[in-house]
């Protein structure tokens, strides 16, 4: 019984460390705050992916703009 929930432990901190892994790869973040802020969240097993989705660090990705998005089409009303 015991190996199953240590099993289950490890599963959890990794599932959690890539979620925040993947969190911070939609944010314009250094390589080097990558390192520190995916630290963060393997030491903490438990809370630290969860401080790094909470404290947003570095600014939001702008996805680009379709091309579409500025062009007016002709409507088939006439």
């Amino acid at each position: 019984m015991g190996h199953i929930l240590t099993i289950l432990l490890g599963a959890y901190i990794l599932a959690s460390f890539a979620l925040a892994i993947s969190y911070l790869r939609y944010r314009r973040c250094t390589v080097m705050e990558i390192v520190l802020w995916g630290t963060l969240a393997l030491c903490i097993p438990v809370l630290g992916p969860f401080f790094v989705i909470a404290a947003r660090p570095g600014p939001h990705k702008r996805s680009p703009q379709p091309a579409l998005a500025g062009r007016a089409f002709p409507s088939s009303k006439g």
